[in-house]
């Protein structure tokens, strides 16, 4: 079995970065572009997108205009209590579900939106993204990743009690997945909160056998091929051959935050191995570009999805939105341990 591949290694194998700035100046837009040539597909020109958008009490519908083509799609904003323009509220963009009363009480802002109606969860290329992009090469997730991101421009039009610099994005699983698009696409994106996201999430493409199904590229593409764009589906049975795995993924999210929810007891999603194999691995590359507070790990008892991991990452997220101290230890791998065979490297890391 391959090693997770060096972040520091440029993709010709040769080269290496040498210092932060040119991480962020050469390295980061790499690893951006081949996401999206290997994975993603291309995101689309959003300069060329002209966005509008109309509230109605808690109410927003969001109307997005490509040249002579247009679609829209809704989204419903919960605020807390005592929240107004004066004091406006961070906010975390669901879908699929969160725990919104335990945010609320804390006063972040939960909005949520109907992922299928930007795109359902199949190959039908329906929904307001594809009735701007039907017949590109990119992937469903990429397009739910879209919707988060046109919902933010709605908030900024339309939602003044909202704090546009402080914004979280979540969903759990194939949702999680989209969450992770959708902060890395966008550095509006404060916080990305991928809960029991799994392989094209947070999961290895290798070192898959580590806990749970199994979960991999060969089933994943099998099982809903159409999450990613056709590059992906070239490295089916030689997974071991891309030039990235998840922890990439998550490190090019940096400075920004991460936390990732898993369940011990999850048998869809490859627990262990996001904990102790991609965690660590990214976490690496945090505390290289010295922002190590900025990444947490948030292992739980529960299973898939199982809503206590929006409670599980609470503090963390409080803490990034709020500065607000707490006790938890969101570097703890128990009941596991770093597998830091998974990344020789680690040796050789490049001196900031």
């Amino acid at each position: 079995m391959s090693t997770l591949p060096d972040p520091f290694t440029y993709l010709d194998g040769k080269s290496r970065v040498s210092s932060v700035d040119e991480w962020y100046q050469c390295r980061q837009p790499e690893i951006l572009k081949f996401l999206q040539e290997y994975q993603y597909g291309y995101y689309p020109d959003h300069s060329a997108e002209k966005v509008t958008a109309t509230r109605s009490g808690n109410s927003v519908t969001i109307n997005i205009a490509v040249g002579s083509k247009s679609s829209s799609f809704k989204a419903t904003i919960n605020l807390p209590s005592g929240t107004t323009s004066s004091a406006p509220a961070p906010v975390v963009i669901a879908i699929g579900g969160i725990d919104n009363n335990a945010y609320l009480k804390q006063g972040v802002a939960v909005v949520t939106f109907d992922y299928t109606t930007v795109s359902p969860d199949s190959n039908s290329k329906t929904g307001a993204f594809w009735a701007l992009y039907n017949g590109k090469d990119i992937g469903v997730l990429t397009a739910w990743a879209w919707g988060f991101h046109r919902v933010l421009d709605a908030l900024i039009l339309t939602a003044p009690e909202i704090n546009s610099a402080k914004v979280g994005v979540t969903g759990c699983s194939r949702l999680g997945k989209a969450a992770l698009a959708a902060g890395l696409f966008d550095t509006r994106i404060t916080l990305t909160m991928p809960m029991s996201s799994g392989v094209q999430g947070l999961g290895p493409y290798r070192y898959t056998t580590l806990s749970g199904q199994g979960e991999n590229l060969e089933n994943s593409k099998s099982g809903a091929g159409w999450w990613s764009n056709s590059g992906l589906g070239t490295f089916v049975n030689k997974a071991e051959q891309l030039p990235f795995d998840a922890h990439t993924i998550a490190a090019a999210i940096a400075p920004r935050a991460l936390v990732i929810d898993q369940g011990q007891g999850d048998p869809y999603t490859n627990s262990k191995g996001t904990a102790i194999v991609v965690y660590p691995a990214a976490q690496l590359v945090y505390k290289w570009l010295g922002v190590p507070d900025q990444i947490a790990m948030a292992i739980r008892s529960g299973g898939h999805c199982d809503n206590s991991g929006y409670t599980n990452v609470l503090p963390y997220v409080l803490k990034i939105f709020k500065g607000t101290a707490t006790t938890r230890n969101y570097n703890d791998l128990t009941p596991w341990n770093a597998m830091s065979t998974a990344y020789p490297w680690s040796s050789n890391i490049p001196k900031a």
